[in-house]
């Protein structure tokens, strides 16, 4: 078995395995959780510019948090893929009108410019980084946006959840996973062939803060996003691009 075929092989098996509770592994159905995600799919809707004319995919949609968080406000003509069948059973419940179904992010059966936009949350940290890039360009159409939030590497305790394998085991992580270092992968983007690439770091919101101190806490982060250097210790980073037009 290859490199990849392992690691799509865990991914299927971490599937299957989380998706009695996705979303509270995960993080978001706390109450900051939830706040969270609200804000990481407005991300997702104003970058992408998404609307009802706006052809997406979602990669990794899971359970269909996202999915239905975005379909719900624009509309858009949202095709949304993952690996595993068990969390895409969960998703197609959620909104059976859309199109769901099982794809690999890394060999996508999708024709050349296809998409308008592709989006995904927390997905191409599990993924061969070359080989999803390589995939997404080719199938965004000339001009098109690529957007996803993913974990932050430079993050203290996402630095010691993916390098430490004892406590990546008891954060319920993939054997495979990792996170991003923006620099590197700003860097990797422009080799792929993406232009107007923008990654920053951003929420300080952990899921597990308490209903009563998210006000406090959200207004800090706020704050602290904007100060240059500890803003890089953010929990995620937002990452976008665009196809070159032809």
């Amino acid at each position: 078995m290859t490199k990849l075929e392992t690691k799509l092989s865990n991914e299927i098996e971490h599937g299957k395995k989380i998706s009695k509770n996705a979303e509270d592994i995960w993080g978001w159905s706390s109450p900051a959780g939830q706040i969270r995600a609200q804000r990481r799919a407005a991300y997702f809707i104003d970058l992408a510019k998404l609307n009802a004319q706006s052809k997406a995919l979602e990669i990794g949609c899971g359970t269909g948090l996202f999915t239905k968080k975005v379909y719900e406000k624009t509309k858009a003509q949202i095709t949304a893929i993952d690996i595993s069948e068990d969390l895409l059973a969960i998703a197609k419940k959620k909104l059976p009108e859309l199109n769901f179904k099982i794809d690999d992010a890394m060999a996508l059966s999708f024709e050349n410019n296809s998409f308008d936009a592709v989006y995904g949350s927390s997905i191409l940290h599990h993924l061969d980084f070359d080989k999803s890039l390589e995939e997404i360009i080719r199938v965004l159409k000339p001009g098109g946006r690529f957007v996803f939030a993913e974990p932050n590497m430079i993050n203290p305790q996402i630095f010691l959840q993916k390098n430490i394998p004892a406590f990546k085991k008891w954060m319920g992580d993939s054997p495979d996973e990792t996170a991003i270092v923006r620099w590197h992968f700003k860097k990797l983007m422009q080799e792929k062939g993406f232009t107007k690439i923008k990654i920053f770091p951003y929420d300080f919101l952990h899921p597990a803060v308490p209903k009563i101190f998210i006000p406090l806490v959200k207004k800090a982060g706020e704050i602290v996003e904007k100060v240059p250097v500890l803003k890089e210790i953010a929990g995620s980073v937002i990452i976008y691009g665009e196809k070159p037009k032809d």
